[in-house]
């Protein structure tokens, strides 16, 4: 197949980034066609972007055009704002391609993306009434929150109806945006894929548990420092953000270690010495590249009853989000018994290669495709 792929890189690029670029190598690796055409908001002025966002996109031309030029047979989208929306599945559709739209995340209706605010899942914009995003200033500012909202409610209805096929990463993550107006009959749930797995896991050898990603409110890793210290279990923070300076407060005097922003080089390394790994998530996270990479290093991995997360790993290792007590429970059981760990790992090592291996995950592209 001939496929185009198209994304706004954000501001501050994460886990789509790497996604997109990761299904244009698997998509090669299989022998398909693939060009990627994408734009960045990195640099954009804030009037440009605006002016984007309520026209509906400014790329029209230019997604028409490489279509033509690939003779592309699907194109699959993924963030669209400010530069490509609804427009650039209109494009796609006048050249006769199928579009595919990936939802990663809400900004469907939540100008911000992650749906969090307050401590907690932030549902109260709801469909195409995002006048709440606009009381709260969700953008920081009145101005920016405005056009943010106007610009979602106006594209909502377009892009839902212009996408043949919307992809999202779990079953709780399509449930959700159902509720926001996701038409079920058009779903289909394509978890993002682990990367290669080792052969065997060494978490039964491990000395110290790892919680790694950007250092933000939503990540809950005050949870995951709370209960380490609890647990006397040693632990390490990979990772920055905004929240850090409250976070090594709340570790001061502890067995904790904060490594900063590590190349993922490092991080792998870190995972490799590692017996276990958090992710204590207060927001609704779909399917984070953090778990992943820790079942693919064969990592047992707690997680959070949020979002997707429990979808991840076995129900034993789900926890209630915040509950730094319950946390520090199973952490420690998990702690003083190497041999569970190792057994656990090794059922991580299952999850990465089956449930969360990129066989599974090239099937249900080629069934979004129409292949």
């Amino acid at each position: 197949m001939r496929v185009l792929l198209i994304h706004n890189r954000y501001r501050m690029e994460g886990g789509e980034e790497r996604a997109v670029a990761e299904i244009a190598s698997l998509l090669r690796r299989r022998g398909h066609t693939v060009e990627l055409l994408e734009r960045a908001s990195g640099g954009l002025s804030r009037e440009r972007a605006a002016r984007a966002l309520l026209r509906g996109g400014d790329q029209e031309a230019a997604v028409e055009r490489a279509v033509r030029m690939l003779r592309a047979d699907v194109v699959h989208a993924h963030n669209l704002h400010p530069r490509f929306g609804w427009r650039a599945l209109a494009a796609a559709r006048r050249q006769g391609a199928r579009t595919v739209l990936q939802l990663h995340n809400f900004r469907l209706y939540c100008m911000i993306g992650v749906a969090f605010r307050d401590g907690a899942p932030c549902h109260r914009c709801r469909g195409r009434d995002t006048l709440p995003g606009v009381v709260h200033r969700c953008r920081g500012s009145l101005p920016e929150s405005a056009v943010y909202a106007a610009a979602l409610a106006t594209q909502q209805a377009r892009l839902l109806g212009l996408a043949d096929r919307l992809l999202v990463l779990s079953e709780a993550h399509g449930q959700l945006l159902h509720a926001h107006g996701l038409p079920d009959e058009r779903v289909t749930v394509v978890p993002s894929f682990a990367p290669a797995p080792v052969e065997r896991s060494r978490a039964g050898d491990g000395s110290f548990a790892l919680v790694s990603g950007r250092l933000v409110a939503e990540k809950g890793f005050d949870t995951a420092i709370r209960a380490a210290l609890s647990a006397g279990v040693p632990l390490v923070v990979a990772g920055r953000g905004p929240d850090e300076q409250r976070l090594r407060g709340l570790a001061a005097g502890g067995d904790v270690r904060f490594a900063g922003w590590v190349e993922p080089a490092e991080l792998a390394n870190l995972r490799a010495q590692a017996g276990v790994a958090l992710a204590p998530s207060r927001c609704e996270e779909a399917c984070p590249y953090s778990v992943l990479e820790a079942l693919a290093a064969g990592l047992p991995v707690l997680v959070s009853d949020r979002g997707g997360l429990p979808e991840m790993v076995p129900p034993s290792e789900v926890l209630p989000a915040g509950d730094a007590g319950a946390w520090a429970a199973r952490l420690g059981a998990l702690w003083s018994d190497q041999q569970g760990r190792r057994s656990c790992g090794e059922a991580a090592l299952e999850l990465a290669r089956g449930k969360f291996g990129e066989d599974r995950a090239y099937a249900g592209l080629m069934a979004a495709y129409g292949a």
